[in-house]
């Protein structure tokens, strides 16, 4: 298991990484389409690292 637990930390830096970009490019954006496609984007980055931090939560449990 400590294979997959690296790989849900990875995958969790990614999307926290994703969010922070998409957040930037929102503030940056020139429309209030664009705003929405890159507030979109965010959201769904921090729903998906949510859920990593859950099977993160989980794999430990396993471990246990």
């Amino acid at each position: 298991m400590p294979d997959d637990q690296h790989k849900t930390e990875e995958l969790k830096i990614v999307q926290a990484d994703r969010e922070a970009a998409e957040r930037e490019a929102a503030e940056s954006a020139i429309d209030d389409d664009e705003v929405a496609q890159h507030e979109r984007r965010a959201d769904k980055a921090h729903y998906l690292r949510k859920k990593l931090e859950e099977r993160e939560a989980s794999e430990r449990r396993l471990d246990e």
